[in-house]
């Protein structure tokens, strides 16, 4: 088993989950944050550390295409280890629903 991030995840970026991570398996995009589900060693400690409560484990009945999109884009991000500020827009779109659309492909910035 593994955790993966959700959509939920987008235009929050919230970073609480990175900070207790022990084995640095966050990866930084512009405007959210994915696992690696392939270091993730499901101790499930960032779960609760969440505000958007967007991260959930994958055997969750719907987290096959969370699995692939946290693979995807881990695969092309930058590994984020240190805890941030948030977006400064986080707090209008924590628990808005179907952000999928507004994912950024591209990396965070240096």
């Amino acid at each position: 088993m593994t955790y993966v991030v959700t959509d939920n995840c987008i235009n929050c970026k919230f970073t609480d989950c990175v900070e207790v991570c022990p084995v640095d398996c966050f990866y930084e995009g512009e405007n959210t944050l994915v696992i690696h589900p392939d270091e993730c060693i499901d101790c499930g400690v960032c779960e609760p550390e969440c505000p958007a409560d967007a991260i959930r484990p994958d055997t969750d009945d719907d987290a096959e295409p969370w699995v692939e999109m946290n693979r995807k884009y881990a695969d092309h991000w930058p590994v984020i280890t240190e805890r941030k500020d948030p977006l400064p827009d986080a707090d209008n779109w924590n628990g808005k629903e179907g952000k999928l659309g507004l994912l950024s492909e591209t990396p965070a910035a240096a």
